[in-house]
């Protein structure tokens, strides 16, 4: 251990960061502005990313950073045709609701950023038993980038409607790696007090002893 006294948080800074875990929401299209996002914002939110747990201090997490027309309007071709698919898995009521709710900002948002997870050829600690850890790796990163924008107030939405060998094949992204996340940035004219999907009833909240075990199922 290094001789620095370690940091310890003030019940102020405790309740902030509850403040931002309770208010983090995912954007959509429909709430984004056209307001660049400056270089020193994205560097912040990246940054968050690069301080993530990772298992084996492995960090296997690489990030493509999107401003390009031509390409959002490719990614955005892909969510249309899996949005196609997607519809029909839902029957009546649900479908229709599907049909009416705005589930992606790829074009809107000033800047995407796919996030991958980039294997390493040798075994990793912590990894050799559970091989998801490394994804779950790269989803602690996004989750990290996710909070540092809420807390910068800027608007962050996860696009999951994607086929993603082809979002590699738009990206030109190595054989190996595997989209994990794709993320539209931008500010945006509202955050919702709760989350929209639970405003608009697509589903209730879990409450905490639905899903709290105590020592076994």
């Amino acid at each position: 251990m290094s001789g620095e006294e370690q940091r310890v948080f003030t019940t102020d800074e405790q309740q902030l960061l509850e403040e931002i875990l309770l208010h983090r929401r995912d954007v959509r299209g429909n709430r984004f502005l056209k307001t660049p996002v400056t270089d020193e914002v994205i560097e912040k939110i990246l940054q968050a990313a690069l301080s993530a747990p990772s298992v084996g201090f492995s960090q296997p997490w690489e990030f493509v950073l999107i401003k390009d027309e031509a390409t959002k309007q490719a990614v955005k071709a892909t969510f249309s045709e899996e949005t196609q698919k997607a519809v029909v898995q839902f029957a009546d009521e649900k479908q229709k609701e599907y049909i009416q709710l705005k589930l992606e900002g790829i074009v809107e948002a000033p800047i995407n950023i796919a996030v991958f997870y980039k294997p390493k050829n040798e075994p990793v600690l912590g990894q050799t038993s559970m091989p998801n850890m490394g994804k779950y790796s790269v989803v602690c990163a996004i989750q990290n980038m996710w909070l540092m924008a809420r807390a910068l107030n800027v608007g962050l939405g996860w696009v999951s409607i994607l086929d993603p060998q082809k979002v590699k094949q738009i990206l030109n992204a190595p054989a190996e790696n595997e989209l994990i996340g794709y993320l539209c940035l931008g500010y945006t004219d509202m955050f919702y007090n709760q989350p929209e999907l639970e405003i608009k009833k697509w589903e209730q909240r879990k409450q905490a002893d639905e899903v709290i075990i105590q020592e076994k199922y």
